[in-house]
């Protein structure tokens, strides 16, 4: 017996939304499948509102609106079964987070939380990553976010110890993340690290995934730390014209792609990680797991 089901997740961040819809194949006898349909994202950048004025502006709050109309209408159209849409650091940072969540059930029919920093480790870090990890190894799993980077180290196939931590990339573009916050990540990774011999790095979000591109390295090789320091001196050389223009980025990737960066070289660096893998997993592909596993509440379209 052959069963296909579509469940989507939509994904509010600092700064982006999306809309990821998969394919639930279940097959009798067989593990089921989480295939990817459709990804839609809309570049809004909540963060630059919420991290500079504490609020979502008017003009963010019709976009998301918008949005939500547009991905209600996607949705139907795809006959989605359950959606779950989960909002994360900018929505649960505003202070009129609440406010707006009410004006889009009203106005869009979508039913959004606000999930917590530890709530978003979790469902991160739920995702089926032991398709990507060698069971015998340690990992520290690094998602990059606007708001926030959630941090999950991994060793023989369990996680060991998970956070979230308030050093996203439009807060590091605005120059909201004090030296302090830069200490605090740098003793939690040394600390939950320091034990194992050897730890590779995981990294999730867009911009890794645009480096990995980029690079023409084959799925599941590694990127290398000297490879990455060179690629991030490269992008500091030219313009956010010019990467626009001469390295073909998008513009709402050519800005935040060197705060990303640093993030991720700073974990490998603290971790004396050499490699890091990019398994292209995030929170939307969490999300679909977890209404699949029902581990959190989901919607009926």
């Amino acid at each position: 017996m052959l069963s296909i089901k579509k469940y989507a997740a939509i994904d509010i961040g600092s700064n982006a939304v999306r809309l990821l819809i998969s394919n639930i194949i279940e097959e009798t006898g067989k593990p089921v499948k989480f295939k990817k349909n459709s990804l839609v994202r809309v570049p809004i950048r909540l963060g630059a509102d919420v991290f500079l004025n504490q609020r979502i502006s008017e003009e963010n709050k019709e976009r998301m609106v918008d949005t939500m109309l547009a991905f209600r209408l996607l949705m139907k159209s795809h006959k989605v079964a359950k959606y779950k849409a989960c909002a994360t650091s900018a929505m649960r940072e505003s202070d009129n987070g609440g406010e707006v969540v009410d004006l889009i059930l009203k106005q869009a029919g979508i039913k959004i939380d606000i999930i917590g920093g530890k709530e978003e480790a979790e469902i991160i870090a739920a995702t089926d990553l032991n398709k990507f990890i060698n069971p015998n190894k340690t990992y520290l799993y690094v998602d990059v976010g606007g708001g926030s980077t959630e941090f999950t180290v991994i060793s023989n196939g369990k996680q060991r110890a998970s956070k979230s931590f308030k050093i996203g990339t439009v807060r590091l573009l605005n120059d909201m993340v004090k030296d302090e916050a830069w200490e605090k990540l740098e003793n939690w990774i040394k600390t939950h690290t320091s034990d194992y011999d050897k730890v590779s790095v995981l990294g999730s979000g867009g911009n890794i995934n645009k480096i990995f591109k980029v690079s023409g390295k084959a799925i599941g090789k590694p990127l290398t730390y000297f490879y990455l320091t060179n690629y991030y001196k490269t992008l500091q050389s030219y313009s956010y014209e010019e990467r626009i223009t001469e390295l073909e980025l998008n513009q709402d990737r050519a800005d935040v792609i060197i705060p990303a960066m640093r993030i991720y070289l700073s974990a490998m660096k603290w971790s004396n990680s050499k490699h890091i893998y990019v398994p292209k997993i995030g929170l939307s592909d969490g999300i679909i797991k977890s209404i699949y596993y029902d581990t959190v509440s989901s919607n009926t379209q």
